[in-house]
């Protein structure tokens, strides 16, 4: 696996192949997806209305990499100040996190959508500005969504936006065939 800017880099080459350029948005995809891999995918694919045959708009792969790379922004400096804030507990002494900064280890797993086609639909780097401070916050995660702020009543998905406030340690069955089979023409950007 590539670093994330080697591979924005590939996205944005309008000298590569359209495939190329497609593994390389994969590849942005595998290292920063706050919905999860498949429901990340998606969410650019429809976003950025990327065509079947890239050739129609070469640009709906770039749209999709400045959308992740704008959350990704968004996260990274959210680490950097988690980072400062930890160097400066270790050195007054306090060597163990607190276990309400478990979330941040979960790499961007923030909003784990299971279902890949029900995730919100706002520009991820505003879902994850919310999403990070709604965590800062305390929030309780089985009362509110912490994506949308929508009431939760259940120990499931949010029926608003998708996002589990299990995370991605969840596991919800009864997704498994429709998902699998729809799988295939997202990746193809054959469904919509």
């Amino acid at each position: 696996m590539t670093s994330f800017p080697a591979a924005a880099r590939r996205v944005r080459d309008p000298g590569l192949a359209s495939r190329e350029r497609v593994l390389a948005l994969r590849e942005c995809v595998l290292c920063f997806a706050p919905y999860g891999f498949r429901a990340t995918w998606h969410h650019l694919i429809v976003s950025a209305n990327a065509p079947r045959r890239l050739d129609e708009d070469p640009r709906s792969l770039r749209r999709a990499v400045d959308e992740l790379e704008q959350a990704r922004l968004v996260w990274r400096a959210q680490s950097e100040d988690y980072a400062a804030r930890r160097r400066r507990e270790k050195a007054a002494g306090h060597r163990i996190a607190s276990r309400a900064d478990h979330w941040r280890s979960w790499a961007g797993l923030i909003a784990y959508c299971p279902d890949f086609e029900k995730h919100p639909t706002g520009r991820l780097a505003v879902v994850v500005r919310r999403v990070i401070a709604a965590y800062e916050s305390g929030v309780d995660p089985s009362a509110t969504c912490r994506a949308c702020g929508w009431s939760l009543t259940a120990d499931a998905p949010c029926p608003a936006c998708g996002v589990d406030p299990a995370g991605p340690s969840a596991r919800r069955p009864g997704l498994g065939l429709r998902t699998t089979h729809r799988w295939r023409e997202v990746w193809q950007r054959t469904a919509r």
